[in-house]
């Protein structure tokens, strides 16, 4: 079965592409550098042919609204029009878990939640087309986490809001992935999360522990996540999530050792 990956190159993308090949399928990766382009459209038409799925793991340039609402539009309406063109019969898109209440809990121009309502102007899109389709949507990806921090940094202290967290590692991403890919569209959503549900504070001390790092992290009740107020379980998927198989403390030796082998 060809399986065609948008944004095939990236993080995700890439592990995704490996997994399904793994697997015996025709993955094939596209990417602007590799000349197809969701956004202009080049190589699409030739891309699709003989497509039986598209995963469409591409992100907008960054979080800003008005960027990432014109980059998802754009790109979802361009591939899902040559995908009816192409007769492709399942469209998989990745979002995020708790996307519809980011969205909402905070200033779309001066926080993240612009781009969580990008995302929803995505997913709308989608099921307002005719492909039949499946949203999984994830919890945050452990390859992350160092950024979170860095953008909870106030005055040398993390702060952190006091919720549950349930991050998992970029290959139980691709994982999740793969195995809707190759499955029937569930014509809704599919949650995926990491194995664990930790607390969010917990998680960003083990990481930057893991990596030397001598913050202080402290679970603040007026902290935001990345501006926008959450929840106990804004972060976390419901009950009937897939759930990884990576737990923390393994991703965090395993990252050690890879970074041992470089050096």
């Amino acid at each position: 079965m060809k399986i065609l990956v948008i944004g095939g190159t990236g993080l995700i993308g890439s592990k995704l592409v490996a997994k399904l090949t793994e697997q015996g399928e025709e993955a094939i990766p596209a990417s602007p550098r590799l000349g197809i382009n969701s956004i202009t459209g080049e190589g699409l038409g030739e891309a699709m042919d003989g497509t039986s799925v598209v995963v469409d793991v591409s992100n907008s340039p960054n979080f800003e609204y008005q960027t990432a609402l014109e980059f998802f539009q754009a790109s979802t309406r361009n591939l899902l029009a040559a995908e009816a063109a192409a007769g492709v019969g399942h469209h998989v898109a990745l979002s995020v878990v708790g996307t519809a209440t980011l969205a909402e809990s905070g200033d779309p121009d001066t926080t993240t939640a612009g781009y969580f309502r990008a995302k929803l102007a995505q997913e709308q899109l989608i099921r307002g087309s005719e492909i039949p389709y499946s949203i999984v949507h994830a919890t945050q990806f452990f390859e992350f986490v160092r950024s979170i921090a860095d953008a909870s940094t106030d005055g040398g202290v993390v702060r952190v809001p006091p919720v549950l967290f349930q991050p998992m590692a970029a290959d139980d991403v691709a994982a999740g992935l793969g195995r809707v890919a190759v499955g029937a569209p569930v014509k809704g959503i599919v949650e995926i999360g990491g194995p664990e549900q930790l607390r969010f504070e917990d998680v960003i001390r083990r990481v930057l522990a893991a990596a030397g790092d001598p913050r202080e992290v402290v679970a603040d009740p007026k902290a935001g996540y990345f501006g926008i107020t959450v929840t106990e379980r804004t972060l976390v998927p419901g009950d009937g999530a897939r759930l990884g198989e990576i737990q923390i403390d393994d991703w965090l030796r395993e990252s050690a050792t890879k970074k041992a082998a470089v050096a």
